[in-house]
């Protein structure tokens, strides 16, 4: 084994600042080998002894190739320059290893760390948000729902350390587990646009968004490696009290690293000036066993909002020698319960139809273990083995307004799963991927009735409800390769296959009792071979064009064969056990052209066509198009292949460099679909945003980051609301003609990032300064009003 030593840890650093650059990515021999350097700028990489070309990274600088033997002789200091016309960046949502972008057909968008230390989002969700191009739904403030290129919820994959987060009962409704993610221990954060199918399977119709969180990181010197950071952060619209800290301990093989965040928000205040539909100047609370209404004395406050949740990480990793790195993960997350804000807004015969409607806590922990092997053989060069274990926990709770009733519906899923992947050289310019995958999904669910008297719940009287879920498993097995081939210094091609086999048993004997069920039982066992092909053409070093068709699957879950729930007022969805997987096919064509150091356009076009859509439609149960649910006689509706849809639009970027340290970047995405009815008939895709985007001026100097933004979304009109949108006017604000619709909006923030020492910086901002009320689309939740951010940080 090498002995690692100082003659073989490089620095890299920036040329004019001289500054260490954190997060430059080193890579040679076709990805195989990689290393990342440090807060110093360091990196080890005595495992490039006698390479002939290894790569040097960083966002915003020029990418530079040198031999082993020229940093040596350069003092193993590199120094970078400062560009943005670099195209490329490296990247692992593609592949699930180390890629350069520039060799991936579809578009790719990261969000750095020092991105996430100025924008201080609260949440993961507002994580992706600032990025620019991903739409973040909400329906509470403990909730954050992604949407990309007209698909979201079970139409898109989360990954966490490579790890799939997408289980058994991610539904077509907005889902929230992506706060589950603590935005403080994520290393790197990027978006994959378009199917990933076959490397992700089941789900990536319209994006995969993958999270890799701190790795722990080994000694480069004699001593002890020991870093870390502590944060704490207050703001003022929700009175966000939020403290963070973590800690990386490295030795010569082994490294730990651990880290804690604590947030705690109170109810959000919204913005004074706009639609007063989105004002309720009350709220409900329990008094003397009974339910009263309370007029609130601050009309903008949106109450319930208020929650607080806690997030831990450790991890463990042991580098026996240069071929093999074990690394072992524990995630916990939890909430408290938080009201669901958009259902407080419904109202039945002048009083509120609710007494209480709330998420009870929103739990996830997850074992990760995962095995890297270097080795050249006939198989691969380099293997990767990941196992992981899963717990979900989620409940709904509810109670109509004066009701003593209150229901209870509770889910468990535990999720297991292996993935087996291998990278090999083929020559000098093929490069193979390939592996296989299997999964595991468990389902509980329970539903309870709970009777309350003086507050409190009486023991005696919580009796079994009907569940949400059956009682059920979901397994998938799967085997992909995806090829990599530069044909010449200008020309890449990408090709990828996969077949995936699913297995779906449900048994909905817990609910025979409460339901007038056809079946017991329900089984799904099937298969979806999904592919893609891609071609990225270099005519210079500074454009790239890049195409790419692929298709894309969604196989059915257990939300949608067995879920039984409310979805509006006088509809009730209940099982059908004869779903089949819908399939996407998609087309992408991208431009990046830089114009010598000043400016880069990028802009992306796709089109997808999606068919055996599984969407919600009218349904009968032994020849009964309704049936009494909760009380209410309820028009009985279920999830069905039932539909084609389509979406398209395209995504333009520009960034300008100005003298002087000043930089404009501006990114707008513009979306539509539509789907089909099931009279034959077209409606306006729920999931594709209105245009949106954000425009920044930033400045930038050794010690000083500021930035002048602004965020915003063009008008939903009534008429371009999906059909099943335009009902809702708890979400949405009403027109001229009484008619529901989303108003076009816009906030202007400031951000600011000072370094005052090595160790110490402080991120200040103030964000929507003219005090806009607002919602984002399809949300039933309005955004923070004039918001001041303090945030303070400490590094060593």
């Amino acid at each position: 084994m090498t002995t690692v030593g100082h003659s073989q840890t490089i620095t890299i650093i920036d040329q004019q600042t001289e500054e260490p650059l954190k997060g430059a990515v080193l890579m040679s021999e076709g990805s195989i080998l990689s290393s990342v350097t440090n807060a110093e700028g360091q990196a080890d990489i005595s495992a490039f002894v006698g390479a002939e070309e290894i790569l040097i990274r960083s966002l915003g600088y020029k990418t530079v190739v040198f031999s082993y033997s020229e940093i040596q002789a350069l003092n193993f200091v590199i120094a970078l320059e400062k560009s943005i016309m670099d195209l490329d960046q490296v990247v692992v949502s593609a592949s699930r290893w180390q890629q350069s972008s520039g060799n991936i057909p579809l578009k790719i968008a990261s969000v750095t760390p020092e991105n996430v230390a100025l924008q201080n989002p609260q949440t993961a969700a507002d994580l992706l948000g600032a990025s620019g191009k991903v739409f973040i739904q909400k329906s509470q403030q403990g909730g954050g729902s992604p949407m990309i290129r007209g698909f979201a919820t079970n139409r898109l994959v989360y990954t966490i350390d490579g790890v799939r987060m997408n289980n058994a009962i991610f539904r077509g409704g907005n889902i929230q587990n992506v706060i589950n993610i603590d935005p403080f221990s994520t290393e790197s954060t990027e978006v994959l646009f378009g199917p990933g199918s076959v490397i992700y399977g089941s789900d990536a119709i319209g994006g995969v968004m993958s999270f890799q969180t701190l790795t722990p990181r080994l000694r480069l010197e004699d001593e002890p490696l020991i870093t870390g950071k502590a944060v704490a952060r207050y703001s003022s619209a929700n009175n966000e009290q939020t403290g963070h800290f973590d800690f990386n301990i490295g030795w010569e093989k082994w490294a730990l690293v651990t880290s804690f965040s604590s947030w705690d928000y109170g109810h959000l205040r919204q913005g004074r000036f706009g639609p007063d539909d989105y004002l309720k100047n009350y709220h409900t609370k329990r008094q003397d066993n009974q339910d009263v209404l309370i007029t609130q004395d601050e009309r903008l406050l949106q109450i319930p909002t208020a929650y607080s949740q806690i997030n831990l990480m450790q991890k463990v990793r042991f580098k026996s020698s240069e071929s093999w790195d074990f690394q072992y993960g524990f995630h916990f997350s939890e909430t408290s319960s938080y009201g669901r804000y958009d259902r407080h807004q419904r109202v039945r015969n002048n009083t509120p139809r609710y007494g209480e409607w709330k998420y009870g806590p929103q739990k996830w922990l997850m074992n990760n273990l995962s095995v890297r092997h270097t080795e050249r053989n006939s198989m691969y060069d380099q293997l990767n083995l990941r196992v992981a274990q899963q717990s979900f926990e989620e409940s709904r709770i509810s109670r109509n307004f004066n009701d003593n009733k209150r229901q209870a519906r509770i889910e468990n899923v535990e999720a297991y799963s292996v993935n087996l992947d291998f990278i090999k050289n083929s020559g000098s310019k093929n490069t193979i991927y390939y592996g296989t995958e299997y999964l595991l999904n468990d389902v509980t669910s329970i539903g309870r009735n709970e009777f309350i008297s003086e507050n409190v719940i009486e023991p005696d009287s919580i009796s079994t409800g009907p569940s949400r879920y059956p009682q059920s498993t979901w397994e998938s097995i799967a085997a992909y390769v995806n090829n990599e081939f530069r044909l010449s210094d200008q020309i890449t091609l990408q090709a990828g296959l996969r077949y995936n086999h699913f297995m779906l048993e449900s048994d909905f004997s817990n609910n025979s009792e409460f339901y007038p069920f056809q079946f017991t039982t329900a089984e799904i066992d099937n298969g979806a071979l999904t592919g893609s092909f891609g071609i990225v053409y270099k005519p210079a070093e500074s454009w790239a064009i890049k195409t790419n068709a692929g298709t894309a699957f969604r196989a059915p879950n257990v939300d949608d064969i067995g879920k039984i729930f409310d979805s509006e007022q006088g509809s009730v969805v209940v099982p059908n056990p004869d779903l089949k997987a819908e399939y996407a096919y998609s087309f992408d064509l991208g431009m990046a052209k830089g114009f010598s150091d000043l400016a880069k356009l990028d802009i992306s076009a796709y089109y997808t066509v999606l068919q055996n859509a599984m969407v919600r439609r009218n349904f009968q149960i032994n020849g009964r198009d309704s049936i009494v649910y909760e009380g209410t006689l309820s028009r009985v509706q279920a999830i069905q292949n039932a539909a084609n849809a389509n979406a398209y639009g395209f995504q333009p970027g520009l960034e300008i460099n100005f003298p002087a340290g000043f930089t404009f970047l501006s990114d707008i995405n513009y979306q539509l679909g539509e789907e089909e009815l099931d009279d034959g008939t077209s409606s306006p895709s729920r999931h594709a945003a209105p245009l949106f985007g954000v425009s920044r001026l930033r400045y930038e100097n050794s010690t000083l980051t500021v930035e002048l933004n602004t965020i915003y979304q063009g008008e939903r009109s009534h008429e371009n609301l999906a059909v099943s949108e335009r009902g809702k006017s708890e979400i949405y604000a009403l027109d001229k003609n009484g008619n529901t619709y989303s108003p076009s909006w816009y906030t202007l923030n400031f951000k600011s990032l000072y370094q005052f020492t090595e160790t110490f910086s402080m991120s200040a901002g103030l964000e929507n300064i003219t005090n806009q009320r607002y919602r984002p689309y399809s949300s039933g939740l309005s955004g923070a009003g004039t918001n001041f951010i303090l945030s303070l940080r400490a590094e060593f």
